[in-house]
């Protein structure tokens, strides 16, 4: 090569060719420095076939710097990356730059310094010391990263450091990582469980692409049946990828893990020091790292030696990113698997309908877990009818849900309250005036945390104290929470239990792995009688004293216009109940509705889950929804309400007319305020056939707008917001 084109990560230059300089050897998919007017910049050696840009004379050209020392992209995530981005119309450079870490882990190994509190007794202590003495007990990182952990500024823990309470530690930042042992703990398996096992052990050690749908009841152990295939492409040197939908579900996680395998997985999400992801990018990418476990990003990095991809709870929503690329990882995954050739394993007690169908199909292979695991039998589900079982006034729990809860505690059982709401009350307003306390940035009300004392937007995080009067007639002592909140719920069993131990386990109380942790630790050793919490409690936990779930409002779910909402409202509620009854005592769950007859509820009633899925892919297919059709979202918004909705109008006016694509909008968004920004939206629904993308692009892309406007394509939309 005497000359290149290169992806670099620039919003506005994708594509840029240079010189390559005599004596430097390159590859594609190397990573090099290139020199841009007086900066330097990272791209990535691409086929220029492959990205199409202006032809540049080579006189022109300037010669590249470096090659950085990090293993080229390989010729699988290349193509990975250009499915992504033409199938979701994003930014090719925007989805390249996922599989990249920062710049301090392409300049290879090295060392650096990481501060911990020490053993000197300070000779003098101020509050900001003590706060952060208090804080970082037990913690190790940058000053930048402690000083965000303690709360506190960069300058009090440098004098922290000046006077011994923190004692610096040189940290070696390519340490290799414990090797997992693929013998150390081999478990029993029931007959079905071995033979999920043997199918996944041989598609791994045979290699090839081979997608599975493991379609198991809760508690029916998933788990270890993928466990076996993990251990087989450890013991090949192969690599393995699991990716999990929330970071609260990975402490849990990592303890079987080590049970298993001897020692924890390698981790990858958005709370890692900077650090650790630099060691963690560096060990994967140099095929170190033998299974990582990880959020969604972990998709897109350049793992030396994939052997196995598994998609753990591959049905939630939380796997859709909803900004910048709007992927979804589940379908990527099995995508980057078919690239790499390797087997990949959706695992789900409530799969997505559209992976039931592409199982129909005949594109995945099928494997069902139809009992729990060890003899354990699925929970008796009940449904309480709250317009014939009202609670007491002011209540929220029927008097059949607190008999329930009283008998399990006095047996010492235990039993978990659902609803997805966090907070006190979802809205306050003034009995006065009626006043309601509205977020300024985002069209929704202000939620009441009672423990913290604030309200706050679940959208963009606004945050103001509870007042004492109304701010609008200055009424005092005036204002009224409406509805309940999870903390609301915990008051009320507080009030009605006063001798049961009351845990709340949402993402405001389990915000770190050592909280959830701690809170694991306290539910298996019998220390909780009564946990009440949102969704982050319907999933991967096992406590085997857990012997009542109750579901405060069914109906929650069911609201707010979602074209996915019965399917949703059935995954959340079923994967809750099977909280219950995990170990050898029998389960029950109590689900509150005002709407019995409703398809979801009857479904959970009688635990025909096969029907429900019949009847709701039939209206789908009426519909021309997913998966029989297509939809495909384009949000429009922007800091001047105007230049939004010129904006989409002229969008709207700009829109094909094709028989088999229709186009609805464009249309104020349900939430037209979200971060200070207004929103418009239109919505495609598409046939199967229609070539979606390429009408998209040929649509939008001759469109100019100012530059406050952003223009957003999200294909294969979940949120409707």
């Amino acid at each position: 090569m005497n000359r290149v084109r290169l992806l670099v990560f620039n919003a506005v230059l994708c594509v840029l060719d240079y010189r390559v300089p005599a004596g430097m050897t390159l590859e594609f998919g190397a990573v090099v420095l290139a020199p841009l007017g007086p900066r330097q910049i990272v791209g990535i050696v691409w086929e220029a076939e492959r990205l199409p840009g202006a032809e540049v004379a080579d006189s022109k050209l300037r010669p590249l710097l470096q090659v950085l020392p990090v293993p080229p992209l390989s010729a699988p995530l290349r193509r990975l990356i250009e499915w992504t981005a033409d199938y979701y119309c994003a930014p090719i450079q925007a989805v390249a730059r996922m599989t990249l870490p920062g710049s301090a882990a392409l300049k290879g190994g090295g060392t650096t310094t990481e501060y911990r509190l020490s053993d000197l007794e300070p000779k003098r202590m101020t509050p900001q010391r003590a706060d952060a003495i208090d804080a970082l007990e037990g913690e190790q990182a940058s000053i930048r990263e402690l000083a965000a952990i303690a709360d506190v500024s960069e300058g009090v823990l440098r004098g922290m450091v000046g006077a011994g309470l923190l004692e610096p530690v040189t940290v070696d930042l390519d340490r290799p990582y414990p090797r997992a042992l693929p013998d150390f703990a081999v478990p029993e398996l029931s007959a079905d469980q071995q033979t999920a096992a043997d199918l996944f052990v041989a598609a791994v050690t045979n290699g090839g692409f081979a997608p599975f749908l493991l379609d198991g009841v809760t508690g029916s152990g998933k788990t270890e049946c993928y466990f076996e295939a993990i251990a087989a492409a450890i013991a090949d040197g192969k690599q393995v990828l699991v990716l999990l939908p929330e970071i609260a579900l990975t402490e849990n996680f990592l303890r079987r893990f080590e049970a298993r395998f001897g020692t924890p997985p390698v981790l990858w999400h958005s709370s890692l020091k900077a650090s650790e992801r630099r060691r963690a990018w560096r060990a994967i990418s140099s095929g170190e790292a033998q299974v990582v476990v990880g959020a969604r990003s972990a998709l897109f990095l350049p793992y030396a030696r994939l052997g196995l991809l598994v998609v753990d709870e591959a049905h939630e929503v939380s796997f859709k990113q909803d900004d910048g690329v709007r992927y979804n990882a589940r379908d990527v995954a099995v995508i980057r698997a078919r690239f790499e050739a390797v087997p990949v394993i959706l695992a789900s007690a409530t799969p997505a309908l559209e992976s039931m169908q592409l199982a129909e199909a005949g594109v995945y292979r099928k494997i069902d877990l139809p009992a729990r695991f060890g003899g354990a039998s699925l929970p008796e589900i009940s449904i309480v009818n709250l317009c014939k079982e009202e609670p007491e006034r002011g209540r929220w729990l029927a008097p059949r849900m607190v008999a329930e809860m009283r008998a399990r505690l006095e047996k010492g059982e235990q039993s978990l309250l659902f609803l997805n709401r966090r907070g006190y009350a979802p809205l306050t307003l003034c009995r006065h005036c009626g006043y309601r306390f509205q977020c300024p940035n985002c069209t929704a009300w202000l939620v009441e945390h009672r423990f913290s004392a604030r309200l706050a937007c679940h959208h963009c995080g606004h945050e103001v104290p509870v007042p004492d009067a109304c701010p609008e007639c200055a009424t005092p002592d005036c204002l009224v929470a409406c509805g309940p909140g999870v903390e609301r719920i915990a008051d009320e069993v507080a009030e009605l239990m006063p001798e049961a131990r009351v845990a709340m386990a949402t993402s405001d109380t389990l915000n770190t792995p050592e909280r959830i942790g701690t809170f694991v630790e306290m539910a298996e050793a019998g220390l909780i009688d009564v946990v009440v919490g949102t969704q982050l409690v319907t999933k991967g936990y096992h406590f085997p004293e857990l012997t009542l779930v109750g579901v405060v409002d069914a109906d929650l779910g069911l609201e707010g216009g979602d074209l996915r909402a019965g399917e949703r409202s059935y995954q959340l509620i079923a994967q809750v109940a099977g909280r219950a009854g995990r170990g050898e005592k029998p389960g029950e769950v109590l689900i509150q509705t005002r709407h019995p007859e409703a398809a979801v509820i009857a479904a959970l009633a009688s635990g025909d889950r096969d029907a429900f899925y019949a009847a709701e892919a039939e209206s789908r297919r009426d519909a021309g929804a997913p998966p029989f059709g297509r939809w495909a979202a384009i949000i429009i918004s922007s800091e001047n309400e105007a230049e939004a909705r010129d904006a989409a109008r002229a969008i709207g006016a700009a829109r094909p007319n094709l028989p088999d694509i229709a186009i609805h909008g464009p249309a104020p968004a349900p939430m037209s305020l979200l971060r200070g920004r207004y929103r418009y939206r239109l919505l495609i629904n598409a046939r199967r056939s229609s070539e979606l993308q390429r009408v998209i692009r040929a649509w939008l892309d001759p469109l100019r707008f100012p530059q406050g406007v952003r223009v957003a394509v999200d294909i294969d939309p979940y949120s409707f917001v």
